[in-house]
């Protein structure tokens, strides 16, 4: 659980200090480097990266979207089959976030576990 809650906290502080300045894909890097080094099961990997990297999209949106009532994220919503639900919106984006960390961590994992035998 202490590893878990770890790799979480480093990856919520590396992915949203970086992706302040890079790409959106940044915050794969932080993912498997932490869960490369951090030993924990396959699971909790792919949880700890999806885990940290949703609570950032989903608060960043939820913070930049509500800067602007809204306006923008009622649109996009609308574009898309949501239906005008921002709060379908910000969940979505952050699942998108979550998949990619996620996966990152996993790779990460697996990757330090292959490296062991």
């Amino acid at each position: 659980m202490k590893n878990f809650l770890t790799s979480i906290i480093i990856i919520i502080t590396a992915s949203a200090l970086l992706q302040q300045f890079l790409p959106w894909w940044i915050m794969a890097i932080p993912a498997f480097i932490v869960c490369f080094f951090v030993e924990q099961k396959s699971f909790a990997a792919f949880g700890a990266g999806f885990v940290a990297v949703f609570c950032v999209w989903f608060g960043y949106s939820f913070f930049l979207s509500a800067a602007n009532n809204n306006i923008l994220a009622i649109k996009v919503a609308e574009l898309l089959p949501l239906k005008g639900r921002v709060w379908l919106l910000l969940t979505v984006t952050g699942l998108v976030g979550g998949l990619v960390s996620g996966f990152a961590a996993l790779s990460g994992n697996l990757t330090a576990k292959l490296r062991q035998h």
